[in-house]
């Protein structure tokens, strides 16, 4: 019961800006960051300890209730004049004792434009592809029976026949309207061409959008097209597409159009028509589920006719590894492919297929996404169905990926494991005798955030929070007749650490996660000790100063 009292008695004096660590002036952009990182830190989803889940869940509530209340901007007002408990008035009456409710739009209308505008500053969402083609088909063609040796030449010649490069950003014109500008560059065997397309996308409405696309290249000439999308119920939707490519040869007209149902939580059923150069029809089905991908597609059309069966196994590892294969055959003939595909980094994935064939022949492709970057590489070993190709295009890039990750990941990541520099057991300095129970369990829940912020600052010589202590410090003068009051804060400081940069703002620290008063009623400052780019700094900061580190005048070599 008291337990309970006390934490209605803390949530009752918690400040929402102190909570959030952002400044009165925050911008909805600030608030934002500050909210999903807070939530991404306290979600109970994360924590298996029932005492730590429930307190996550508290502070959880906490930070969410915080967020409502300051991304709202008359609550903000109002929060700002009369705290709480004008929020908790019925019918807003207490806002015209300070504003009037014309103020209060005045105030809503220019924090809604500050917003818009900074939804069109916002930075562009680049996109690139670039694919190398590699000819390798003289390693496995100069051991066939007809194969005749070029003069000249004794090992095998491997060469580049074709690259595409093609790159997309977009930008937003209003809050509806959106531009997106594309270009791409291929060549092939010496040969090559280039367009560039503008594509201009309006939100109508929240069921569908429009867009009108104006491209031009040196080889098929300018081209113009309408696309339209529609959501017909909540489980179905529609894309309508037509378009005029001008050519040498005179206009070339066509026209798509898609229908997509939901047929359940997991699955999709999709049928196409297209007429123009390629008409075709094509019907799918697409399976996704947790574990597995299916997809089956039938298409009859002039000229390419078609079935493909696809099947992917997607392992529950933290690597999220996947294993595919596809089965496809038409007028074209039939290629069987199977691969495998691995996370290697945070950001990147790794990926080969085995794409064999007839008349095809036999395919490496390797593809490495990082982030929205895509490289892919295929390499064309040979023009028949060899099983020498077959199985090397299977075993080399398996042998090379296990001989790299034993050989270099493994020993390297060892290494930034085992360097003394500073180690995540610096962290764990945790007194039950200076920490109140609320705070220990906050504290607990951000060891696993601040293991990860400390790595990824380690590998960047970022900032690194050595020390650091709140509360009221003794002098000298006091040293006999007093005893310091002050608590270890190092790693909730650690916790706020983004991008090697930690700001404070000029608030009192005890709203900060983690925190809490030491001792009341007397004045408190926080003593930090860190270090950035191998150098050791130090500060002592006010309980309400602002606080921005790192500085070069914190050096300890500059302070003596």
């Amino acid at each position: 019961m008291a337990a309970s009292l006390d934490d209605d008695l803390e949530l009752d004096n918690q400040d929402y800006y102190s909570l959030l660590n952002v400044r009165k002036e925050a911008t909805q952009d600030e608030l934002k960051a500050s909210y999903r990182r807070l939530c991404m830190l306290y979600h109970p989803d994360k924590h298996r300890d029932p005492e730590l889940k429930q307190q996550a869940e508290q502070l959880f509530n906490q930070v969410h209730q915080a967020y409502e209340v300051l991304s709202d901007p008359q609550s903000r007002a109002i929060y700002d004049i009369f705290g709480k408990k004008g929020l908790e008035v019925e019918g807003w009456e207490v806002v015209e004792r300070k504003r009037t409710p014309a103020e209060i739009r005045e105030e809503y209308e220019r924090l809604q434009r500050d917003r818009d505008e900074r939804r069109l500053q916002q930075r562009t969402n680049p996109k690139g592809t670039i694919s190398v083609g590699v000819d390798a088909t003289d390693l496995f063609d100069r051991y066939d029976e007809d194969f005749e040796e070029m003069p000249g030449g004794g090992l095998p010649h491997v060469e580049i026949n074709k690259m595409h490069i093609s790159q997309s950003i977009e930008a937003p014109l209003t809050n509806k309207d959106t531009a997106v500008l594309s270009g791409s560059l291929s060549t092939h065997n010496g040969t090559g061409g280039g367009n560039i397309n503008v594509v201009v996308r309006r939100v109508t409405s929240a069921k569908g959008w429009g867009e009108v696309e104006v491209g031009a290249g040196d080889i098929l000439g300018p081209l113009f097209g309408v696309k339209v999308f529609r959501n017909l119920t909540a489980r179905c939707f529609l894309t309508a597409q037509c378009g005029v490519q001008f050519s040498p040869r005179g206009m070339r007209p066509s026209c798509s159009l898609m229908t997509a149902r939901h047929l359940d939580h997991n699955t999709m059923g999709y049928l196409q028509w297209r007429w123009g150069p390629n008409s075709a029809m094509t019907t799918s089905l697409v399976r996704d589920t947790k574990t597995t991908h299916c997809t089956l597609a039938l298409q009859l059309g002039v000229l390419n006719s078609y079935l493909m069966m696809s099947y992917q196994y997607k392992f529950q590892d933290e690597d999220q590894t996947k294993v595919k294969g596809s089965l496809k055959t038409g007028w074209f003939g039939t290629v069987v492919e199977y691969g495998a595909e691995r996370k290697i980094s945070r950001h990147s994935v790794l990926s080969a297929t085995v794409s064999m064939g007839i008349p095809q022949g036999v395919t490496l492709k390797i593809r490495l996404s990082r982030a929205s970057q895509t490289y892919l590489f295929p390499i064309h070993l040979t023009d028949q169905l060899l099983p020498s190709a077959v199985f090397y295009a299977t075993v080399g890039p398996l042998l090379l990926y296990v001989a790299v990750h034993r050989l270099i990941v493994i020993p390297y990541t060892r290494a930034q494991k085992r360097e003394p520099s500073v180690t995540f057991g610096l962290f764990l300095r945790l007194s039950s005798s200076s920490l109140s129970s609320s705070s220990v369990l906050q504290v607990l829940l951000m060891q696993e955030s601040v293991r990860r912020i400390i790595e990824g600052e380690e590998s960047k010589m970022g900032l690194i929070i050595l020390n650091a202590w709140y509360g009221k410090f003794v002098t000298d003068t006091s040293q006999k007749q007093e005893r310091a009051q002050v608590i270890d804060v190092t790693v909730p400081l650690q916790c706020m650490v983004k991008d090697s940069k930690l700001c404070l703002t000029e608030a009192s620290k005890v709203g900060l996660p983690g925190f809490y008063d030491p001792c009341v009623g007397e004045e408190k400052s926080l003593k930090l000790l860190y270090q950035f780019r191998g150098v050791l700094h130090q500060v002592l900061s006010a309980d309400c100063e602002a606080l921005r580190i790192p500085k070069q005048s914190h050096r300890i070599d500059a302070e003596s």
